[in-house]
């Protein structure tokens, strides 16, 4: 994933009225979501679905 992935996703988030709070957008910008993914979804980390992170678990959607 690259920066410009992310960013545009955030963008998309907001137009699409689902990104509201700009603590949150700014966090999100912060902070990457691929810092929290292991290194086989680390390409994914800018879709918006959940990801698997192992054990059974996922990440939640960034618009989740």
């Amino acid at each position: 994933m690259s920066e410009g992935e992310w960013e545009k996703l955030i963008e998309n988030l907001v137009a699409l009225g689902i990104l509201r709070s700009p603590r949150v957008i700014r966090a999100l910008r912060l902070v990457p979501r691929s810092l929290f993914l292991p290194e086989d979804q680390k390409p994914y980390a800018a879709v918006d679905t959940p990801l698997p992170i192992g054990y059974g678990q996922t990440v939640s959607a960034p618009q989740g």
